[in-house]
Order: C-alpha cells, then sequence, then structure tokens
C-alpha cells in the first residue's frame, strides 16, 4: 500500500515468504530479506500511541486558539492536525499494522487496492496542508494590503477545503499502486508513472513551493530591514510580527520524506526493492522517518510558538483538573476504605498478639 510496510517476517525474521503459501524460499534465493525483523511492528506501534494522543493534544489548543483569533494562521494548523491524524489512522493503523502485521495481507485485493487509494489521499492531505499555510505567510508578509483586504474566515475555510479534497481525490489513481514487495517483475510503464507521480506529489512540488515562497519572504524582510535601518531606528511597528507561523515544519517535512523519495527512485532505476536487500533496508527506514513527520509537529508548534505553547499548556492542566474532580472523591473513599481495613486488620493482630 502506500507506504508499505516489510510484510516479510515480521513475526520472526527468518521466514520471508511465509505469506506466500506453499513458497520455498531455497527456490527464490534472489529475494531480499527483511533485517529488521519485528522493530517496524514495534516502532508503529509506539509511534500511533505517543503520535494520536499528541495531535489530539495539539487539535484541541489549536481549536482554542482559533476560537479566540481571528487569524487564519490557527485555520491552518488545526487541518494540518487534522490531516496528521488522518494520516496516521489509514496509513499506520488500517496499513502497517492491521493489514500487514495483524491479517499479514490475507485480504481481497480489490479492499486492499481501496484502501490504497485512501491511504495515498490522506498522505497527499497530510502534506498539501501545509501549502496554504505558506501561501498565506507569503501573501501576509510580502503582500500585506492585499492579505488584509482578501483575508476572511470563509475564505480560508473554502481554501483548506479545496485543497484538502483535491489532495484526497488525487489518490483515487494509487488505486493501481504496485505491492513493491511482493512483484518479480521490474517496473512497468504504469508503476513508473505512478512513482514518479507520488514522489511529485509529495516532495518535489510541495518542496519547490516552500523554497520559493520562504526565499521569497526571507529576501523581502531583508530587504525591509535594509530600508529601516537606512532611515532610522527600527519602530515598534516594524518589529511585530503578529501571529508567526511555528517554523521549522517545512524542514522537519523535507528531512524526514526525503530518503523515502531516494528509495523509491532506486526502487524503479537501480534495483527493486523485491531483489535488493538495502533498497529493502533503506525502504523501511524512509517509511518509519516519513510516519515520524505526523507525530512532530506539536513538539515544533510548542518550541516556536509561544501563544500554542501555552494553550497546549492549559488543555493540559483542564484534562488534570476534570480528572481529578470525576475521579477525585472515589479515590479519596477508596484510600480511606483502605485505610481503615488496614487498621482494623492491624488492631486485630494485635490482641491475637496479646491473647496468645
Amino acid at each position: 500500500n502506500v507506504l508499505d510496510a516489510s510484510v516479510m517476517s515480521w513475526s520472526d525474521g527468518s521466514d520471508p515468504d511465509a505469506l506466500r503459501p506453499g513458497s520455498d524460499p531455497d527456490l527464490d534465493p534472489g529475494r531480499s530479506r527483511c533485517v529488521l525483523g519485528v522493530i517496524p511492528v514495534v516502532y508503529y506501534t509506539v509511534l500511533l500511541c505517543v503520535g494520536l494522543p499528541v495531535n489530539c493534544l495539539a487539535l484541541a489548543a489549536l481549536c482554542r486558539l482559533c476560537a479566540r483569533s481571528k487569524s487564519p494562521l490557527y485555520a491552518f494548523l488545526v487541518s494540518m492536525t487534522t490531516a496528521d491524524m488522518l494520516a496516521q489512522v489509514s496509513i499506520v493503523l488500517v496499513d502497517f499494522l492491521l493489514e500487514t502485521a495483524v491479517f499479514h495481507r490475507a485480504v481481497p485485493l480489490l479492499l486492499l487496492r481501496v484502501v490504497s487509494a485512501a491511504e495515498f489521499g490522506a498522505n497527499h492531505a497530510s502534506i498539501w496542508a501545509a501549502v496554504p499555510l505558506t501561501v498565506d505567510r507569503y501573501a501576509a508578509l510580502c503582500h500585506p494590503l492585499l492579505h488584509r483586504r482578501l483575508r476572511s474566515p470563509t475564505r480560508t475555510r473554502r481554501t483548506i477545503g479545496v485543497v484538502i479534497l483535491l489532495a484526497l481525490a488525487s489518490g483515487i489513481p494509487f488505486f493501481y499502486w504496485p505491492d513493491l514487495w511482493r512483484t518479480q517483475t521490474p517496473p512497468t510503464a504504469r508503476d513508473a508513472a505512478l512513482i514518479w507521480s507520488h514522489v511529485t506529489i509529495i516532495y518535489f512540488l510541495p518542496c519547490s513551493i516552500f523554497l520559493t515562497l520562504n526565499a521569497r519572504i526571507v529576501w523581502t524582510l531583508r530587504h525591509r530591514e535594509r530600508t529601516a535601518l537606512s532611515r532610522g531606528p527600527r519602530t515598534p511597528y516594524s518589529r511585530s510580527t503578529p501571529h508567526r507561523a511555528p517554523r521549522g515544519t517545512r524542514g522537519a517535512f523535507s528531512l524526514l520524506w526525503g530518503p523515502r523519495v531516494v528509495a523509491l527512485l532506486l526502487h524503479l532505476h537501480l534495483s527493486t526493492v523485491n531483489r535488493s536487500w538495502g533498497v529493502h533496508l533503506l525502504y523501511d527506514l524512509a517509511n518509519m522517518a516519513a510516519m515520524l513527520n505526523t507525530a512532530l509537529n506539536l513538539l515544533l508548534y510548542c518550541a516556536t510558538s509561544r501563544p500554542i505553547r501555552r494553550a497546549a499548556h492549559d488543555v493540559v492542566c483542564d484534562i488534570i483538573r476534570n480528572a481529578l474532580l470525576h475521579w477525585g472523591a472515589p479515590l479519596r473513599l477508596y484510600l480511606n476504605s483502605l485505610h481503615v481495613g488496614l487498621t482494623r486488620s492491624s488492631d486485630s493482630e494485635v490482641s491475637w498478639d496479646q491473647f496468645i
């Protein structure tokens, strides 16, 4: 599927053809073996158990800020977090853990293809949800008058909806995505078209947009700074950058998704995943790194944005407070009854000793 986990020998690392009934590894000595064993299963389980609650916390904090502020920034961040949660559920939970580790892909082919298309759509939505944010920051910093005139909550929601719908629809052609772990033949022309389309959609095109717009933002800000210095001391208005977007999300995306692109192109032009253990290992590690990107956003938000850090802190405090209010009285009652029971038991033991 979209991030095909290593379905070969996750059980013990010794039977790469266990998923093909009646097959004999000795008859296919060139087939690559999974050298990671059960590590991917453990990794994706921990990633899901940690990443999904973290994204829920980020979503709650961002929804609070979005309700309090009229800035479109938080609406874009809410869409990014929601898309990351969708990718975690569809790719990590459904594909990696359920289909691959639990059912060993012993499901109808039609269902596999439908789920594959859905996973590609969620994957593309998780990446492209960051593009409107970058465009909005570019317009706000480089064309502030135009941004103020065009900015509105309705237009922001409409932009987010159109981008997410187009990203989800882009997964439909990947209904025919090849099973890279099982195919025995070199990639066909259709496979090559799908692979190039995938790496363009998830990496080359969004990275080009991020690089171009961020370079333009840096150039504009430096030009304004030089102009302000030539005219005199900087005013408080020139220093203020309200509702600045958290930095680092695009850099983390480029670093974590780059290895997957390299692995896919190696599979296409050098050696297939099925025949090269090196490409096989790189593809495993690349998938693990790519999925890590869906769980890092809250850390980056809190590290670079004080309002988001405060909102996340308030959400955690509210959760703890509500838990104490809900469970505090029953817990105190249970502890008191336990203390009384232990005290009576101790007194009875003392009286029995005295009796003896």
